[in-house]
Order: structure tokens, then sequence, then C-alpha cells
């Protein structure tokens, strides 16, 4: 999947994409899987979005401390399995208890993760694919 995904790509690319933003990305805490995660990073990589994939199995203080680091505009989770959905609002609470909740916007999905779920854990966007997460985090860093 990986090397498809360095063939693919250079053809994505939108012509000469400024730099839109910074992004956060990475899998919740005990999701160790990062398909999804990779294809979101390749199709907002093409965009013009300047990703810090931080990888798999990410605690929610790794998630504020990268996005500090790198001062991002969103926190992208990545989330597959059910059991691990819980993860999600504490993501959110790691950031308003490090003072930044308002600085970053938390853009989740993956495969059991609906609207509802985003609204009831107090995240600011869903994307229910890779294509629709790149165009949402653009929206998301011009306003």
């Amino acid at each position: 999947m990986s090397a498809w995904a360095e063939v693919l790509k250079p053809l994505l690319k939108e012509g000469d994409a400024a730099d839109r933003g910074t992004v956060v990305l990475g899998s919740v805490k005990e999701d160790i899987h990062d398909i999804g995660k990779n294809l979101v990073r390749m199709m907002m990589e093409s965009r013009g979005l300047h990703v810090i994939d931080i990888g798999v199995d990410v605690p929610e203080a790794r998630f504020v401390e990268a996005v500090m680091e790198h001062q991002a505009d969103i926190c992208t989770c990545s989330i597959l399995l059910t059991t691990t959905m819980p993860e999600t609002p504490k993501v959110g609470r790691a950031f308003e208890d490090a003072g930044i909740r308002d600085k970053v916007k938390i853009l989740i999905g993956g495969a059991p993760i609906t609207q509802e779920f985003c609204d009831k854990t107090g995240c600011d966007a869903y994307a229910k694919d890779a294509g629709s997460a790149a165009e949402i985090a653009i929206v998301l860093c011009q306003g």
C-alpha cells in the first residue's frame, strides 16, 4: 500500500498547490490500523496541506504535543475499531486541559465514525473518506 501511495502521490498533486495549513494526523490510542490514515495523509498532502503523521496507537497527550510543536491548525484522528471510539473525546479534553482547544480544529474519521458521533464528542468536523477529509481540512484551515 505504501509503495502504491508513493506512485500515486505525484499524480494527485494539484499543480503548484500552496501551503494551505498544517495538520497533525494519527490513529487514536489502541488503534493500530494505518491504511486509511495513510490515504488521508496522501490526499491532504496532494492538496497542499503540510501533514505531520504521528503514527498509530497515539495517546491524547501526544496529539496535543505534536499540535503545539508544529503549531498545527488541525488535529486529525483516525479511528477504525469501535473499541477505540471512546478515545476520541479524550483527545478533545486533552486540548482543553492544555488550554489550546480554541486554537485547533479536531477532524475525525474512520469506518465506525458518523456525524452524530462527531457532534456528541465535541469534535469540529467529520470526514466520511480520505478525499473529503482533505477538502474539509482546507476549509477548516481557511476559517
